[in-house]
């Protein structure tokens, strides 16, 4: 398999896209590619990405071809046999296939005013409105995950899977941006953020050269 991803200090659908990679525990090839170099209009029109109309994460397993990080959760689940990514009780995987579906729909306000950029941590600054309310529903979603589901581990379901995954930028987010969450969320990022492969990830970044301007400062309404 090979996936193509942007660069890891701020594009949060690679990181989504890339840490389903490794939980599947198979063999892949990761290609960075950087976001709006200069040579970006025209790599974007090369035959890998014409499938995606351009966007990263990219997946190319053979002739099959998956874009869109929640779509290659599930491609890969199914390659796995279907153990590696969703909770085995059926009440709990419910609950966290539509606590991933609302990931990937939602909070558009965090996404927009706080876009990924994990080698910076700001200070604590006003939060808008719109921010307030989209952390005030996904700490509702973990503590009701925690509560119904996540006896025996860490993780929102116990064992990391694929809703960490969808909130692991999320988690960086509110750590780049200082953002205020209660004590139980705190503990539950901690684990996320321990986790081998958000180490890896995050070492990655620290070591890309690339800086985009545009995500090195953080918005203001």
């Amino acid at each position: 398999m090979k996936l193509i991803i942007g660069n890891k200090a701020y594009s949060s659908w690679s990181l989504r896209g890339w840490l389903a990679c490794k939980q599947a525990g198979l063999p892949f090839e990761e290609v960075v590619v950087p976001l709006y170099d200069e040579a970006w209009d025209k790599r974007r029109e090369g035959a890998e990405f014409a499938p995606s109309s351009g966007k990263v994460p990219i997946l190319w397993d053979g002739e099959a071809v998956v874009w869109d990080s929640l779509a290659i959760v599930d491609y890969l689940n199914d390659k796995t046999g279907n153990t590696r990514f969703w909770p085995e009780d059926m009440a709990a995987r419910a609950m966290a296939r539509s606590m991933a579906a609302e990931m990937h729909s939602s909070f558009t306000a965090l996404r927009r005013k706080h876009s990924m950029n994990i080698r910076q941590v700001y200070p604590p600054a006003p939060v808008d409105d719109d921010v307030r309310q989209d952390l005030a529903r996904i700490m509702e979603l973990w503590a009701q995950a925690r509560a119904r589901h996540g006896d025996g581990g860490d993780f929102l379901f116990g064992a990391f899977g694929a809703v960490d995954i969808m909130f692991a930028p999320v988690v960086t987010r509110i750590v780049t941006y200082s953002l205020p969450v209660p004590r139980f969320a705190q503990t539950y990022m901690l684990s996320v953020l321990q986790h081998p492969f958000l180490q890896d990830w995050i070492a990655g970044a620290q070591e890309e050269d690339w800086v985009i301007e545009q995500f090195e400062k953080p918005e203001t309404a």
